[in-house]
Order: structure tokens, then C-alpha cells, then sequence
């Protein structure tokens, strides 16, 4: 469960403690972003409570990775439709143009992740970072780029007005900006609210540019790490790059800024992108929820309330036998037996032990 905001009341600055770190975010907890976070609190809670058969939850982590990969490099201008991202992600071809690499890239980096969070979390470090843009440009850009902060400076352009917006730290200040944004992360995580502390990371990282290319879908991956804090059981089914690929240009006007940043480092207010952020969060939330919600909706999915008897007792027991379950039910044996093997069929329980030392126990 995502923990509220314990620093300051809504409307009011705050001033995160950062002692040895130089960044110091400016914000406020607006009664906007104070009403997202407890909404999201609600829908993640909702969500947590709720049972789904695994091969759901396979389909929709497949949908999401498709959407993700689709969505986050179409923000930065592939022109692929989704369509054919998702004929791509599953044919995997062998000879292949950069719009394609593009994605297959992000694919792969996005598969790993999510393995990496079904074995038990990740930690979101320089290295993980680093390693995240390595995979996501390879093929793309000159080698000695890859896996390596940038050492030459970068510009922002507008592409319509086709002119320089914002001027980037020069490359001799990034790896220190990088590790008192790391530093401020690590530091409050217990501290912050986790959306706050994902929404701070992910414009702060773009305020930086750390790479010669990369940074925006760095970014976003790196951003969903810090999302996972939220407790959300399910988190690999979402693509909050979706929301943003909706409306790119809404999406650049909060997470970017104008200007050299040297002129502008210390009026940066992140209040405007956590609210937009937060509604991102919120959209792909409702989004999934009600897909989920209709996806289990079949005979096969659907459960008895017999059935759920027997996931609620092993959520608060650890397990469940047959003579516990005939204590709880009037269901005779033949009964018990299948609601037994229909929650195994839909991979919601595994049978452990054998004749009268038979559990079942969550899988």
C-alpha cells in the first residue's frame, strides 16, 4: 500500500531534508496531487483485493508489454503503428530497420525488468541505469555511447519551430547530478511518498539529459522501477507511457522546460508535472481495471462464493485442507474436490503433500 505524504498539508512547500545531497526539489502538495494520491491509494487497493486467473494475467502482461513498447517509442517519434509493433515483439524478424530495433530494444529491456520483479524487486542504482540504456540503443547509436553517461553536451530542439529550447548541464556536472538524484531518492524512499519520489525522478532525470540519446525512454523504464514501491500486485500489466502518448506534447510541456539550465535550475517547480503525472497514473489504473474486470467475466473465470471461501482462508492462514474446507461449506466431497481443481487449473492455488498430508496453498 502506497503511504501518504507525512512532510507537509496540502497547498504547502516542501523542503525534502537532503543533508549531504544538492538537489532539492521545489514542490507543493496541492489539493490536486493530495486527491490523485488518495485515489490511487483507493484503485490500488481494489485492484489488490481481486483474484485472476494466470493465463488473464499472462494476456494482459503480453498487451502491456506491446502497448509500452509501442507508446514510449512513439514519443520520440517512431512512426510504427501498434499493429505492427505487436507483429514485430512476437515474430521477432531477423533482418531489421532501426524503427523496428527501436522497439524490439525497449521490448527486451521492459521482459527483463518484469522478471527481474517476479523474483522478488529490483533496486533502482546508477549501474541498473546505465544498463537500461545499453539495451535500449543498441544498434542505434556509436558503441563507445552505450551504458555511459554522455561526455559532450546536448541540446533540446523544438522539432516544429525547429529551434534550441533548453540547454542540458554541461556533460562535467552529470554524473554528480545523477548521484544526488539517486542519493535524494534512496534517501526518502521510506520517507516520500512513492509517486512523488517516482514523479521527481522521472522529470529531474529529463531535466539532466544523462545520455547522448536514450534519456527519454531511460526515463520512463527507470520511472517504473519506483512505481512497483506502490504495491501494486499486478504492476507489470500497466504502461503509464500510454497516457503520455496520447497527448506528446502535453506530455513534453510538463516533463521538459526552456532555457539553459544553469539559468533555471533553482525556479524549477515540479508541482504542474506530479499533478500530470498522477492523472497518468490514474487513467492507466481505471484503464486496466475495467479490462481485467471484464476479461474475468467467463463461466470458466468466474468464481463461486465457495471458491473464494477457500482463497480467503489461505490469504490468512497460509493454507487450506479439505477437512478445514468441509468445515467451512456444506459441499460434499465430490464438490470440494472440484472447486479444488478448478482454482488449481487457474493457477490461484497449488496442491502440496499427498492423501490425508494434502494442503493447498497460495502459488
Amino acid at each position: 500500500m502506497i503511504s501518504m505524504i507525512p512532510i507537509t498539508s496540502a497547498g504547502s512547500w516542501c523542503d525534502v531534508n537532503r543533508n549531504n545531497s544538492m538537489f532539492n526539489p521545489k514542490y507543493k502538495i496541492s489539493p490536486k496531487l493530495l486527491e490523485n494520491i488518495k485515489r490511487i491509494s483507493v484503485l490500488v487497493a481494489e485492484l489488490n483485493g481481486r483474484s485472476f486467473a494466470r493465463a488473464v494475467l499472462a494476456k494482459f502482461e503480453r498487451k502491456a508489454n506491446e502497448i509500452s513498447a509501442h507508446a514510449s517509442t512513439s514519443i520520440e517519434g517512431n512512426p510504427l503503428p501498434l499493429g505492427e509493433v505487436k507483429r514485430i515483439i512476437k515474430s521477432r524478424p531477423e533482418h531489421i530497420r532501426d524503427t523496428e530495433r527501436e522497439v524490439l530494444n525497449y521490448n527486451k529491456a521492459l521482459e527483463e525488468l518484469n522478471a527481474r520483479f517476479n523474483q522478488g524487486g529490483v533496486k533502482l542504482d546508477l549501474n541498473l541505469i546505465l544498463k537500461i540504456q545499453e539495451q535500449i540503443v543498441d544498434g542505434l547509436i556509436a558503441p563507445f555511447n552505450l551504458g555511459k553517461l554522455r561526455q559532450g553536451a546536448v541540446v533540446v530542439n523544438d522539432p516544429i519551430a525547429r529551434k534550441i529550447i533548453y540547454i542540458p548541464p554541461d556533460h562535467k556536472d552529470v554524473a554528480r547530478l545523477m548521484d544526488d538524484l539517486l542519493f535524494f531518492i534512496g534517501k526518502n524512499k521510506n520517507k516520500v511518498d512513492s509517486l512523488v519520489l517516482a514523479g521527481v525522478f522521472h522529470k529531474q532525470f529529463v531535466v539532466i539529459h544523462p545520455f547522448m540519446d536514450g534519456n527519454g525512454r531511460t526515463a520512463r523504464l527507470a520511472t517504473k522501477i519506483l512505481l512497483a514501491d506502490l504495491g501494486i500486485d499486478t504492476f507489470n500489466l500497466f504502461s503509464f507511457e500510454n497516457y503520455y502518448n496520447n497527448n506528446v506534447g502535453k506530455y513534453f510541456g510538463f516533463v521538459g522546460e526552456r532555457g539553459d539550465y544553469y539559468d533555471i535550475k533553482d525556479k524549477i517547480d515540479y508541482t504542474p508535472w506530479l499533478e500530470y503525472f498522477t492523472d497518468g497514473i490514474i487513467d492507466e489504473l481505471i484503464r486496466v481495471g475495467e479490462e481485467l474486470k471484464n476479461s474475468a467475466i467467463t463461466p470458466e473465470n468466474i468464481l463461486s462464493d465457495a471458491q473464494k471461501i477457500i482463497l480467503n482462508h489461505i490469504k490468512e492462514n497460509g493454507y487450506i485442507n479439505d477437512k478445514i474446507y468441509s468445515g467451512l461449506v456444506k459441499r460434499s466431497k465430490p464438490s470440494r474436490v472440484n472447486d479444488f481443481n478448478k482454482l488449481i487449473r487457474l493457477g490461484l492455488i497449488e496442491r502440496v503433500g499427498k492423501g490425508k498430508a494434502t494442503i493447498y496453498k497460495e502459488k
